[in-house]
């Protein structure tokens, strides 16, 4: 029996000096930083209707975030990195997030995130829990 395929967000990036370190690997918190880009370009291609919610007082908050790293990245490395949607809960969305080294005829598994966000609304001076908008749910539908 065949287990259906998950489908992914594709965010393509190459690595540049500055996100190396001294060493001359990737520096580890650029992982995250990748996420959070690949995140925003989703919202870009699939979900341009935010932009407006994000302007009426909708917050998307990042309430965690983790990165487990198997394989070191240099500069001039292509990656990958996968996005989908883990988990949704009221306000909460899981998103989960796979980097791929891409190399002549075959990618490598380097490392893998996740991160949980928190819709909220900024009302009366304060941040107040808030549905995960219908386009939004629309949008990750497929990704799940």
């Amino acid at each position: 029996m065949n287990e259906p395929r998950l489908r992914f967000y594709e965010y393509r990036h190459v690595v540049g000096f500055a996100e190396t370190n001294l060493v001359g690997n990737v520096y580890f918190t650029n992982h995250l930083s990748w996420q959070g880009r690949c995140r925003e370009l989703f919202l870009r291609d699939h979900a341009p209707e935010m932009l407006g919610e994000l302007a009426r007082g909708l917050s998307l908050a990042t309430v965690s975030c983790s990165c487990e790293y198997f394989a070191e990245l240099a500069a001039f490395d292509e990656v990958i990195v996968r996005m989908r949607l883990a988990e949704m809960v009221q306000n909460r969305l899981k998103l989960a997030f796979e980097y791929w080294r891409k190399q002549p005829g075959a990618e490598e598994l380097v490392a893998r995130g996740e991160q949980q966000i928190a819709c909220m609304r900024h009302e009366g001076g304060k941040l107040s829990p808030a549905p995960v908008p219908q386009s939004l749910r629309e949008a990750l539908a497929p990704y799940a």
